[in-house]
C-alpha cells in the first residue's frame, strides 16, 4: 500500500480499502437490476483487477516482474478499450463505447454509463501514481450509483443519475481545479520526472511504472534511442532546449527571472528526456513533468502532458463533449472561481514559470473518426457556454502567468508505426530540425523585404485546389524601423523556416482548400474555408457522405465550438527539405503540423500568434520592429476581453504542389511573385526549389 504518514492519510486508506472490499463482492451478486447487473459486475472485477496492480507497484514488487508478463497486464488493463482484431472484438463490446451501452442499456441510460466506464478506467494511472483522494472519489460515485440500483421498486430515472454526475463533478471542483492547476506548475510533484530520470535503457520495464497503456510505438522508439550512442541523444535534447532559449533571446524576455519549465512529452523517449532535463538544470531551471488529463471534468479537446500514444482515437472522440453531461451556467461559474482561488494559491509559482517545452511525435495512421448516434455532445447553449468558460479561464490564467514573459519550445520525432522506414525518417528528422538557421534568416528576410507594404497577398491554388485568397497586410508607418512579418528560424518552432503575420481582417475574403490535413488527431478530407472580411462564412470536407455531418464536425473540432473564427496568421513555409522528406517516404499524411506548416503558405484560423502579448515589443534579427502584432478582433482585448479572444489557434497548410501562385500585390497595382507553380521565384530564395528539385 502507498505508506500512511497521517490520521488524514489513514482515514482516505480506510474509505478506499471499504470501498474496494464492497466492490469485490459486486462480482458474484445479483442483485443489481439487469441488465445494469452486467455492467457493474465487469466494471466491479476491472476495479478489484486494478487495484491490486497498484498494490504491487506501490509495494514495490510489480515492476520486478518479466518484461512479458508486465505487458500482458498492461495489455488486460486496457484490452478492452482497443480497436476490434480479427474474430476478437473489443471496443465495439465495450461500455467505453456510447453505442455499444446504448445498445445494452438503452439510449437514455447508455451516455451516462459509458462515462461511468471511461471515469472508473481512470483509476489505472491515478493508482499507479497514488493519488489515493482521487481513487477513493471514484469509487464511491460507482457505489453510490450501483446502490441506486439495487432495488426491486421502479429503476432510479436516468435524470437522477446525471444529476449524481453533475455533484460529483460539481462538488469535488474545490479538489479537482487546484491539484490540476498545481500539476501544471510545481516542480515538486516528482512521481514521472523520478521514473524518466530512474529509466534504464537497456530494461524496458520501466515502461511500465507509469501505469499508461504501454504499445509497440512506446517500446519500439525506446529500444531505438537505447541503441544511439550518448551524443546522438545530447543532441537531440541540445536542439529542443536551445531552440527554447533562443525563444527569449528573441523576444527580449529576461530568463533567469524564471526557475521551472514544464515538459510534455511521450512516453518511450525517456532517455532523450533525461538529456533535456539536464540541460535544463544545468541553465538553472527545473522541469515540470505532468501528466495528460485523467478525469473528465480535467480534460480538454487536446491531450495536454505526459502520455502514452492513444489506446484507440475513436474511443477518445466519442467521449470528447462528455462535459455535455454537467455543463451549465453554476458549473461554469463554479469552475471559475476555483480556478481564480487556484491560481491565487499558487501564484509565486505562476510567477516563475518559464512556459511550456513540447516533444511532440508524428507517424500514427491518420485518423477519421466515426460518428456514433449515442455519443454525448453539446447543445447551442453549451456550446456557447463553454466558450465563455474556456475565455474565463485563459483570462484568469493570465491575470497570474503573464504570456509577455514566458516563451515556449516545440520539436516532433516519428515513432516507430509510421512505417518500415522509421530510422532512416529518424535521421532525416534529425537532419530537418538541424538546418542552417542563418542560411533560411537571410532567404527569408529577402522574402519579407518583398512583402512588406503590399496591400495584399493573392495565394491561388492549382490541379484542383481552388484556394483563391486575399489575405490583406497591416500598412507600416515607418518602414525604415517597422515590418509586418516575423521571421521565423528554429527558435521556438522547430524547424525551421517560415515567414509570417497577423493579417488585417477587414478586407481578407476568399477561398482557403486543401485536399487533405491533418488537424489535431482527426484528418480532413478536401476541407474549404470561406472568409469574409477574415472570418470563416461558410465550410465544409468531404468526410462523410451527408455535407450536413461535416459541417458539423468542422464546427465541434476545428471552430471549437464557435459559430466562427477568424483568420489569425498567414505565411509562406520554406523549409523545402521537410516537404521532400514527406514526399520520399509517402508519409505527408502522417507528418505532424508544426512540420508541415513550414512546407507550404499555411492560415491559422483563430488567434493571432501574439494573442495575450499583444502589447510586448517583438523584432525580427535586422532590428525592425513587427508591428502586426494584433487584428480587429484582439484590440477589443482593454474594452471588452471576451470578444478579443477565442483561445484557438489551429494551422491550416496548402502543399508546394497546390499552390498555383503567391503573389505580394501593392497599392500602385504592381505585383511581386513569391511562388508560382510550387516553386520559389522571387530574386535570392531559389536555392530553396533546390530541395524540391
Amino acid at each position: 500500500m502507498i505508506p500512511i504518514e497521517n490520521d488524514s492519510a489513514r482515514m482516505l486508506e480506510e474509505r478506499i480499502r471499504l470501498s474496494t472490499d464492497r466492490i469485490r463482492e459486486m462480482i458474484t451478486e445479483t442483485s443489481a437490476a439487469e441488465p445494469f447487473g452486467d455492467f457493474f459486475r465487469k466494471m466491479a472485477q476491472f476495479i478489484v483487477f486494478t487495484e491490486e496492480i497498484c498494490r504491487k507497484r506501490h509495494e514495490g514488487t510489480y515492476l520486478t516482474l518479466p518484461e512479458k508478463e508486465l505487458a500482458e497486464d498492461n495489455r488486460k488493463l486496457y484490452e478492452e478499450l482497443l480497436p476490434d482484431e480479427e474474430n476478437a472484438p473489443h471496443y465495439s463490446v465495450c461500455y467505453a463505447n456510447p453505442a455499444y451501452a446504448a445498445q445494452k442499456l438503452g439510449k437514455d441510460y447508455g451516455p451516462l454509463f459509458s462515462w461511468l466506464c471511461m471515469e472508473v478506467r481512470g483509476l489505472i494511472p491515478l493508482g499507479f501514481r497514488g493519488d489515493r483522494e482521487d481513487t477513493a472519489q471514484i469509487l464511491e460515485l460507482f457505489l453510490q450509483i450501483y446502490f441506486a440500483f439495487q432495488t426491486e421498486e421502479e429503476l432510479p430515472s436516468a435524470e437522477s443519475i446525471r444529476k449524481d454526475i453533475y455533484w460529483y463533478v460539481s462538488d469535488y471542483a474545490d479538489y479537482t481545479v487546484p491539484r490540476r492547476v498545481r500539476e501544471q506548475l510545481d516542480p515538486s510533484l516528482i512521481f514521472y520526472k523520478d521514473i524518466i530520470m530512474a529509466s534504464d535503457p537497456q530494461d524496458l520495464r520501466y515502461l511500465y511504472a507509469y501505469g499508461d497503456y504501454i504499445s509497440e510505438d512506446e517500446r519500439g522508439i525506446a529500444r531505438y534511442l537505447a541503441g544511439r550512442d550518448q551524443d546522438f541523444i545530447d543532441q537531440m535534447a541540445r536542439t529542443f532546449v536551445e531552440g527554447y532559449v533562443r525563444g527569449f533571446a528573441l523576444y527580449r524576455i529576461d530568463l533567469s527571472k524564471k526557475k521551472n519549465v514544464q515538459l510534455r512529452a511521450n512516453i518511450g523517449f525517456e532517455r532523450v528526456l533525461r538529456a533535456v532535463i539536464s540541460q535544463f538544470k544545468d541553465l538553472g531551471l527545473d522541469c515540470i513533468v505532468m501528466h495528460e488529463a485523467v478525469r473528465n471534468v480535467d480534460k480538454k479537446a487536446n491531450r495536454i502532458g505526459l502520455q502514452s500514444i492513444s489506446v484507440n482515437p475513436q474511443n477518445e472522440y466519442d467521449h470528447r463533449l462528455d462535459r455535455g453531461l454537467y455543463m451549465d451556467g453554476s458549473f461554469c461559474e463554479r469552475i471559475t472561481e476555483e480556478t481564480g482561488r487556484a491560481y491565487e494559491r499558487y501564484k509565486d509559482l505562476a510567477e516563475i514559470w518559464a512556459g511550456p517545452a513540447l516533444m511532440e511525435i508524428f507517424g500514427e495512421q491518420p485518423f477519421e473518426p466515426l460518428q456514433c448516434a449515442d455519443r454525448v455532445i453539446l447543445s447551442k447553449k453549451q456550446q456557447a457556454l463553454d466558450v465563455r468558460l474556456a475565455g474565463q479561464v485563459s483570462q484568469i490564467t493570465n491575470q497570474y502567468i503573464n504570456a509577455s514573459e514566458i516563451s515556449f519550445s516545440i520539436i516532433s520525432w516519428p515513432v516507430p508505426s509510421i512505417g518500415s522506414d522509421f530510422e532512416a525518417i529518424m535521421d532525416e528528422t534529425v537532419l530537418v530540425n538541424n538546418l542552417d538557421n542563418d542560411l533560411y534568416r537571410e532567404i527569408q528576410q529577402k522574402m519579407i523585404n518583398a512583402l512588406d507594404g503590399a496591400e495584399y497577398v493573392r495565394v491561388t491554388g492549382r490541379d484542383g485546389n481552388v484556394t483563391d485568397l486575399h489575405v490583406n497586410i497591416w500598412q507600416l508607418q515607418d518602414p525604415e524601423k517597422e515590418t509586418a512579418f516575423e521571421n521565423c528560424c528554429a527558435d521556438v518552432n522547430i524547424p525551421v523556416g517560415e515567414v509570417f503575420t497577423s493579417p488585417v481582417l477587414e478586407g481578407t475574403n476568399g477561398i482557403l482548400n486543401v485536399s487533405g490535413v491533418y488537424l489535431n488527431g482527426l484528418f480532413y478530407r478536401n476541407l474549404k474555408l470561406r472568409f469574409e472580411d477574415g472570418f470563416v462564412r461558410e465550410y465544409s470536407c468531404d468526410n462523410f457522405e451527408d455535407p450536413a455531418e461535416g459541417k458539423a464536425f468542422i464546427e465541434q473540432n476545428l471552430l471549437a465550438g464557435h459559430e466562427t473564427l477568424p483568420i489569425g496568421e498567414f505565411a509562406i513555409g520554406t523549409n523545402t527539405t521537410a516537404f521532400t522528406m514527406a514526399g520520399k517516404y509517402d508519409i505527408a499524411a502522417l507528418m505532424p503540423i508544426l512540420i508541415m506548416e513550414k512546407t507550404g503558405p499555411h492560415f491559422a484560423v483563430g488567434d493571432t500568434c501574439y494573442s495575450y502579448s499583444e502589447d510586448h515589443k517583438v523584432y525580427n534579427p535586422d532590428g525592425k520592429e513587427i508591428v502586426a502584432r494584433e487584428n480587429s478582433c484582439s484590440r477589443l482585448r482593454g474594452t471588452d476581453p471576451e470578444k478579443a479572444y477565442f483561445n484557438v489557434h489551429t494551422d491550416i497548410t496548402i502543399p508546394y504542389g497546390e499552390i498555383g501562385a503567391i503573389t505580394a500585390v501593392f497599392a500602385d497595382g504592381h505585383e511581386t511573385d513569391i511562388m508560382r507553380e510550387g516553386r520559389f521565384v522571387l530574386d535570392g530564395t531559389e536555392v530553396l526549389n533546390d530541395a524540391l528539385e
